[in-house]
């Protein structure tokens, strides 16, 4: 790698943490690994303009590979979650990221998870280091609340209501599994286990509880860390 070669790599990660503080994103988020996240939604690679920043589908494999081509970081295979949950969840909660924008009804634990750059923040981006900056920041920072709001109660309508207990009830993300668990409560349980007590329920997406009661009966205790 030439000396100009490195210093595109340092330049654009450095400016991708300043957007990143920018944005308002907690010091947990600004570092090297979600600058790299940023830049490779926005495909944006040593050499080339902020201008000029796109917009594919991604997953947290692909992202990571990513990162090793064109900027040198190699990841392990076991950073894939910490991605995810440390770096991508984070981006999607500020409205900078949409997660499943192909296919919101994705199951939440389905191996084609994609990401992709909110619109909003691409147009944004796009006007990284020209004098429209400052001002295309403050107003994108007026509104995003609205989008993330609007983003949120999209995510919201496509999970899936399950009815735990009278006056207790949990969503769970959407996906085949998911219908799975609600079938079993509302029709397997009072069907063929009359009289039986949910004790957990969950996915990959949310974890719902009710009261852990001992089952003195059967002589066998639950406790709440049992699965």
């Amino acid at each position: 790698m030439n000396p100009g070669q490195r210093n595109n790599k340092n330049k654009h990660i450095k400016a991708a943490r300043r957007i990143i503080t920018s944005l308002g994103l907690p010091r947990a988020q600004q570092n090297e690994r979600s600058a790299l996240c940023l830049l490779a939604l926005l495909d944006l690679t040593p050499g080339t303009s902020w201008a000029n920043a796109e917009n594919p589908l991604m997953g947290i494999t692909p992202i990571m590979d990513w990162a090793r081509e064109h900027y040198g970081k190699d990841y392990a295979p076991n950073t894939r979650e910490t991605v995810r949950r440390q770096t991508m969840h984070q981006f999607c909660d500020a409205g900078i990221a949409l997660y499943n924008p192909d296919d919101p009804n994705r199951p939440v634990n389905s191996p084609k998870a994609v990401y992709r750059i909110e619109p909003a923040a691409l147009a944004l981006l796009r006007t990284f280091d020209t004098p429209d900056w400052h001002n295309n920041l403050t107003a994108y920072l007026a509104e995003r609340e609205t989008l993330v709001a609007r983003y949120a109660s999209t995510r919201e309508q496509n999970r899936i209501p399950v009815d735990m207990a009278p006056g207790k009830k949990i969503t769970l993300g959407p996906g085949e599994h998911s219908e799975l668990i609600r079938a079993i409560i509302k029709d397997f349980a009072p069907r063929f286990a009359p009289g039986s007590i949910l004790i957990y329920v969950g996915d990959t997406g949310d974890i719902g509880f009710v009261k852990v009661k001992k089952l003195s009966s059967s002589g066998v205790p639950a406790h709440l860390h049992d699965r």
